[in-house]
């Protein structure tokens, strides 16, 4: 599936703890040979995190201990989509019996093979990059070699640190898990060939041995894998996709990224925090706009590529892969990677016409999946991409109507939120009338009439169904796919570092809708907070000019994927910048920024002066840091 390499970062961080030496390394098995489906953004398995747990260890069943019983649920994929959606389901008022099924060995993927533990259960994809990411924060790399300690050594450190934090959040599903009474399988799920949708196998990962299952409802939260171009040499080793970078098993020098997502930014932040040379490679020639593509404001996207310059990361623009030269049995001899020109051709003469590095990484976009699943078996058509197609109830076109799909397997925007959110209103729908039950629409009462129940479904279905807002409202209007082009249904976050993050529309939005917008920008350096522990960054309020009304955030600096969530909701409110201007901020907070950003949009020229003077003490500390 994803995810493959010698050793497991999990595996490598237990053979350190074990023996500190590369004998206790077990190695995941030949991602050819892998054919069942995973979860990737939305799935994962688990058994333990130490031998000294053995609860942990009896967490998981085999797929021989199935009951024979019909299940209210199943949830294929247990990643944050599928295990919240099981919970969910398995909790009142729902009570409902719920089989959770999963593959701990399609990706080999943050595997702790001295115990079996998979420590992204209930985790995201992303899950690992975010682990790394702290690390990079809290282990100095430079310190460390300066201090002596040979690279394997410093790579040690961080790999225990990941596999540490990543073990919090797998030992906590459990818990839940077991807590809430879902049965949980260790296995490889897909539709019988019957031509019916009640029924699913479940092989077995370690025997092959077959297993069926029946359930009344069955929800798909298998995610998303990455989209692999043809023409590289992936091979887990030194070539990698976004995921399967997770079993990287050294620290390396140098690090080549093609990519101008977020998740190209985010890795390419975190191996130059970890020391290594970092070269992104972007078909676009201005950086500024390959971001603004993806959704983000042109004052954050600037913010964003101008600290990747600062921070020493080389960018390729307008360049593409001709050619890779991977050496083969030399770890050492680097990789070599022939340079064209976007859409092919020589580059300019003063352009580089190729970039040496250790490792290369592939961030180029994600897809459904969905392909092992068998989804002809229960008469599902997928889309071209391998999306499932589904209703506004999150129901698919399965033959007997009771398959749902939640998260990345619907297809854009690939986020473990939205995807979470769409759990939550597929368990509502399908189990609607639970929530009348509660409600006291229905029950003993015989006299209560069929067109009362109706009515009761209906308003289950509409509004009872989903309180987290608008990007699980189910109902006519309905439709998964317009999340990804809707800038008002969930918040957007990029976990680089700085941080960046938006809630509702640019100014360039607004403007091919008519709006007339203003914009009001505080620099992290105009509050205390900033100026003292992070300087660098902006926020900014999009309002109506005719109204005051908060139209859009914009944040780029530290906490910004937590500063968003009140800018989420002044935005939901409807609130303008006189409500902020009348609310008090506690010192010595980001949240100040938010006041600074409405006087800004009430004296815009005095605002520019006082951010250019900012602006230049900024540049001079920044000089003086560099220079020390």
């Amino acid at each position: 599936m994803h995810r493959h390499h010698l050793p497991s970062l999990a595996s490598f961080a237990i053979a350190i703890i074990a023996s500190h030496s590369c004998h206790a390394f077990q190695l995941p098995p030949n991602p050819s040979n892998l054919h069942h489906p995973r979860r990737l953004s939305s799935t994962t398995t688990t058994t333990t995190t130490s031998s000294s747990s053995p609860s942990l260890l009896r967490a998981a069943t085999s797929p021989q201990s199935i009951s024979d019983k019909t299940y209210d649920l199943a949830v294929i994929g247990a990643g944050p989509v599928g295990v919240s959606a099981a919970l969910l389901a398995a909790r009142a008022p729902h009570d409902r019996n719920v089989i959770l099924i999963d593959a701990p060995r399609a990706s080999g993927a943050l595997m702790n093979e001295a115990t079996g533990e998979d420590l992204s259960l209930g985790g995201p994809t992303g899950l690992f990059s975010k682990a790394l990411r702290d690390t990079s924060k809290r282990i100095s790399v430079s310190s460390l070699k300066g201090m002596g300690l040979r690279d394997d050594s410093v790579w040690n450190e961080i790999v225990t640190s990941c596999v540490e934090l990543a073990s919090f959040n797998a030992r906590d599903t459990v818990r839940q898990l077991e807590y809430a009474g879902v049965t949980y399988v260790q296995g490889y799920a897909a539709f019988a060939d019957s031509g019916g949708s009640s029924s699913l196998f479940v092989t077995d990962g370690d025997d092959q041995s077959i297993s069926t299952l029946t359930a009344a409802k069955i929800l798909i939260a298998t995610g998303s894998t990455p989209f692999r171009p043809g023409g590289i040499p992936f091979d887990g080793k030194r070539v990698f996709d976004s995921d399967s970078i997770n079993t990287l098993s050294y620290l390396p020098k140098s690090v080549a990224i093609t990519g101008s997502g977020i998740i190209a930014i985010e890795f390419a932040k975190i191996f130059k925090n970890l020391g290594s040379d970092v070269t992104l490679i972007i078909r676009d020639n201005i950086p500024r706009n390959a971001l603004m593509k993806i959704g983000l404001d042109k004052d954050i996207a600037a913010t964003l590529v101008a600290d990747l310059v600062r921070s020493g990361i080389k960018i390729e623009r307008g360049a593409q892969v001709k050619k890779f030269h991977v050496p083969k049995g030399n770890v050492k001899a680097p990789i070599i990677l022939d340079l064209e020109a976007k859409g092919g051709g020589p580059r300019s003469p003063t352009a580089a016409t190729d970039v040496k590095c250790d490792v290369y990484i592939a961030a180029v976009g994600r897809k459904p999946n969905t392909a092992n699943l068998n989804l002809a078996g229960a008469g599902i058509q997928p889309d071209s991409y391998g999306g499932i197609e589904v209703d506004s109830r999150l129901q698919a076109n399965a033959n007997g109507g009771d398959v749902y799909a939640a998260g990345d397997v619907l297809g854009r925007p690939f986020l473990a939120s939205t995807g979470m959110a769409q759990g939550y209103a597929a368990i509502q729908n399908m189990f609607a009338e639970d929530l009348i039950e509660k409600n006291g629409v229905v029950g003993d009462d015989d006299s209560v009439d069929k067109e009362d129940d109706d009515e009761a479904e209906d308003s289950a279905d509409s509004s009872t169904a989903c309180k987290i807002g608008e990007i699980c409202m189910t109902g006519e209007n309905f439709d998964p796919k317009s999340l990804a082009s809707n800038p008002f249904a969930f918040p957007i976050g990029v976990w680089s570092s700085p941080e960046a993050s938006y809630y509702g529309l640019s100014s360039q939005q607004c403007e091919e809708m008519g709006i007339d917008a203003g914009e009001g920008v505080a620099l992290y350096s105009e509050c205390l907070r900033g100026l003292v522990f992070s300087p660098n960054g902006l926020l900014k309020l999009v309002f109506d000019k005719e109204t005051g009304q908060i139209m859009g955030v914009h944040i780029c600096g530290d906490d910004a994927c937590e500063l968003i969530h009140y800018g989420m909701e002044l935005v939901k409110a409807e609130r303008t910048i006189d409500d902020v201007l009348s609310n008090l901020y506690s010192a010595v907070t980001f949240h100040e920024m938010y006041r600074i950003a409405a006087l800004a949009a009430q004296d815009p020229a005095g605002a520019r002066k006082r951010r250019a003077a900012a602006g230049k003490a900024l540049t001079r500390r920044n000089r003086g840091v560099r220079e020390q």
